[in-house]
């Protein structure tokens, strides 16, 4: 019995290791099939990640250094305190976070985190419904590519919006008791940020460089992952589970409810 659970003790500690090893194994193993799989994920990203997120990026950037998140902060901080229990500048991180998608909203938590404009409490409540999915992702790909539906994919749209405001609304109590840098916040909200034409050439080079430290990270994340679900489905996990899933009845089950809610969707439209 000693011997089984200093066993799994170790594997514990080794298990990083061995699911790296495993991962440089498969990769030679698959190579053909893990060179395609990068090859699409970089024809993702190019095609599709930067051409929707990269202006966004800089955008948010450039307005995160002028006094535009304060003034909108000031305009809605009572609102927004009393719906959400953050500060007025939280607003910005949700509207810019529907508008583009992923991860946009968390880009922008990051950077009035960093700026100390947010506390560590208050940026996880906004963390948990400001990195939303875009309209273009529900419209266009959801709603007219897989669906076939605009109209469902408005229905969509709308619903991932106000699931989101609810998840807002449930988690404003969240750490409610902790006010840490609560003095040195406040502060700092009462600074104004002036841009002149002068500073505009080095915030917006600031600006490009840190969206672009950005959009590589997401690349890098994408082809990762890409290689990753090759390798899955090379292995032969996809086909496993399925069978497990067809043993279990949980496939049908499945099916079932999915043909169910197209045809309620479908009667409602």
């Amino acid at each position: 019995m000693n011997s089984f659970y200093f066993a799994v003790i170790k594997l514990k500690k080794n298990f990083l290791s061995i699911i790296v090893i495993l991962f440089v194994i498969f990769l030679c193993v698959y190579s053909n099939q893990n060179i395609e799989a990068v090859k699409e994920g970089l024809s993702l990203w190019v095609n599709n990640v930067i051409p929707s997120l990269f202006p966004f990026f800089i955008a948010t950037e450039i307005l995160c250094k002028t006094n535009f998140i304060n003034i909108l902060g000031k305009i809605l901080q009572k609102p927004v305190s009393k719906l959400f229990n953050v500060p007025g500048e939280g607003v910005f991180p949700l509207i810019m976070g529907t508008i583009s998608g992923y991860p946009s909203g968390a880009k922008i938590v990051s950077n009035l985190k960093k700026d100390k404009i947010l506390s560590e409490e208050e940026a996880e409540r906004l963390i948990s419904f400001t990195n939303n999915s875009g309209p273009l992702f529900i419209l266009g790909t959801v709603g007219v590519s897989l669906i076939k539906n605009k109209t469902l994919g408005y229905i969509l749209l709308i619903s991932h919006i106000i699931s989101c405001l609810i998840v807002g609304i449930i988690f404003r109590n969240w750490k409610k008791e902790a006010n840490i840098e609560k003095e040195e916040k406040n502060i700092l909200k009462k600074e104004e940020k002036n841009i002149s034409i002068k500073d505009f050439g080095e915030i917006l080079g600031d600006s490009i460089r840190n969206s672009i430290a950005t959009i590589l990270n997401i690349g890098g994340f994408v082809v990762f992952f890409s290689v990753v679900i090759s390798i899955l489905n090379s292995s032969g996990f996809f086909n496993f589970t399925s069978f497990i899933f067809k043993k279990l009845n949980i496939s049908s089950d499945i099916r079932k409810w999915r043909n169910r809610w197209n045809y309620r969707a479908y009667k409602w439209c």
